[in-house]
């Protein structure tokens, strides 16, 4: 066996995934939900479907005259301002130590389409209805929170226990669900630089479950990818090989290509020439000499190590191009308390380095990461979807889609990039509905108002444009924002419909408002003016 043979599969796991990028979005999306492996799909107990619900699928039919007396006293404070993050603290803290269920679904639910990057309530959240007895409501709040959370290691550790604690292990089904979930749990978070907790747990059950060969599999993986412990993975990778028999931890093909190359390297050691193609060794011939066969087993083994080594110092030089960035994470969990400089500044320059020097795996990886920490800052989020826009564009449109209905709600900027996105993809009615939203939920920001008019304009409905400037007109809550308005409607009437005496007219009723805003009477001045060099002109 070639050098370049042994680790093949490593390489094409770690440098070349299938369409990495694909993947996370697909997992993010919970497109692929971890019950939706072949062995999972028979845990009806547990997860009767593969899909996730939605944000609001567990409501309570309970009537809310069960809830405790004082749930409205909490509960008016955060539907009053949903931001108001204290409250909703709160909220949550109260609903636990009554233990009442329909108003903690409640509670929790409305939470979750606020902050859904708060792991640590995804998981109170399940331990509630695990402790009412509620196993599949339980499983599907962990699934909730992995949609939307799937970087978490966490959350996916805290959910695999789970899994562990109330499946049946006389199912035979089980230990596949099992497997299927951790599977799904290093797609979606393996490649976080700290996920080795994940991926040692992976490594410990399939050492349980005497699985020698996964164990190997597994090992393949997190040795090409840069983690936190990656020296500890590879001594742990050395001791699984000088601990179990060669044939043991490697597939059958694996196994006898090595044999066949410990062979010939022998025979080419011993000045032997080169045996015919047809005479080679075949890789499956009992040896009965015991010193011979020790021998092999430990030129196996060395060269087993040998070849995985290659691999390490490969992994060991990206870890320390990384090093220092991730050194300079401090909080990489969301919070609604502010970063530092400091941190933004690290995050930045992160984002910037992997962007030159890494995958489009690991781009999107990093991103994932950073919205997490830094959810509530316009830039990142504008960073993910620039970037995403040379790779996908159902991928771009999903960035904007989380940061202006979750985390943004009230960011114009965003807004704005969005709406323009979406008319350069010839949605135009989506980029209306998308202004028109944000405008009705944070009201007085002219910018908003006067994007919708030049949307309208640029495609020709100068009606709709004139009558979202005089809505803006009437709507107005002051003198000076009525004229703001005026003057850009008298513009619009003027310059581009040309229809002089209708601007006249919005001016001087502007002007019976306000009198005295020489705004009004300059751009009066200006619209005479210019009307009478056309007349004279013509």
């Amino acid at each position: 066996m070639k050098s370049e043979n042994m680790g093949k599969d490593t390489e094409a796991k770690n440098e070349q995934p299938a369409d990495f990028s694909t993947e996370i979005m697909s997992v993010m999306e919970m497109e692929q939900s971890p019950d939706n492996s072949p062995a999972a799909n028979s845990q009806e107990e547990t997860v009767q479907d593969t899909e996730i619900p939605d944000t609001e699928t567990l409501k309570t039919s309970d009537p809310e005259n069960s809830f405790p007396a004082d749930f409205d006293k909490f509960w008016r404070v955060v539907e009053t301002n949903p931001q108001d993050f204290t409250g909703w603290v709160y909220l949550l803290q109260f609903v636990e130590q009554e233990n009442n269920l329909p108003a903690a679904r409640k509670a929790f639910d409305s939470f979750f389409t606020h902050y859904p990057y708060c792991y640590g309530y995804w998981k109170k959240y399940a331990d509630l209805e695990k402790r009412h007895s509620n196993m599949k409501q339980s499983d599907e709040v962990y699934r909730r929170g992995l949609q939307a959370i799937p970087l978490s290691v966490d959350l996916w550790i805290h959910y695999i226990n789970f899994l562990k604690e109330t499946l049946d292990f006389s199912d035979v089904e089980t230990i596949g669900t099992i497997r299927g979930t951790y599977e799904h749990a290093v797609l979606a978070a393996g490649t976080d630089f700290r996920s080795d907790k994940l991926w040692e747990m992976y490594i410990n059950w399939e050492n349980e479950e005497g699985n020698l060969r996964a164990v190997t599999t597994i090992f393949d993986r997190i040795l090409g990818i840069p983690t936190q412990l990656y020296s500890h993975h590879f001594q742990r990778f050395k001791d699984h090989v000088q601990n179990n028999l060669p044939r043991d931890i490697l597939t059958t093909e694996q196994f006898i290509q090595l044999r066949r190359e410990i062979a010939s390297t022998a025979n080419n050691h011993n000045g032997e020439d080169e045996l015919p193609e047809n005479n080679q060794p075949s890789g499956i011939e009992d040896i009965t000499d015991p010193a011979k066969l020790i021998t092999e087993i430990e030129n196996m083994r060395h060269r087993i190590i040998e070849i995985h080594q290659e691999i390490f110092n490969h992994n060991e030089h990206e870890v320390s191009k990384r090093w220092t960035f991730e050194e300079g994470i401090k909080r990489p969990y969301f919070h609604v308390k502010p970063l530092e400089k400091t941190q933004l500044k690290n995050w930045k320059e992160y984002l910037d380095f992997e962007i030159e020097n890494g995958t489009h795996e690991r781009v999107v990886v990093l991103f994932e990461r950073c919205v997490i920490s830094c959810a509530l800052y316009e830039e990142f989020w504008i960073k993910y979807a620039k970037y995403m826009e040379n790779h996908s564009i159902e991928g771009v449109r999903h960035v904007y889609s989380r940061a202006c209905t979750i985390h943004l709600s009230k960011k114009p900027m965003v807004h704005l990039l969005w709406a323009a996105f979406e008319e350069q993809q010839g949605n135009i009615n989506e980029a209306r509905r998308i202004l028109k939203i944000f405008e009705e939920n944070v009201s007085g920001l002219a910018m908003i108002r006067l994007r919708r008019v030049s949307l309208e304009r640029r495609h020709g409905n100068m009606e709709e444009a004139e009558h979202l400037l005089q809505e803006a007109v009437k709507n107005s809550k002051s003198n000076y924002e009525a004229s703001f308005f005026a003057v850009k409607l008298a513009r619009h009437l003027f310059k581009i419909q040309k229809n002089l005496p209708k601007a006249r007219k919005v001016l001087l009723e502007a002007i019976d408002r306000d009198r005295d805003n020489p705004k009004l009477y300059l751009n009066l001045l200006e619209i005479e003016y210019s009307g009478d060099l056309k007349q004279n002109e013509e």
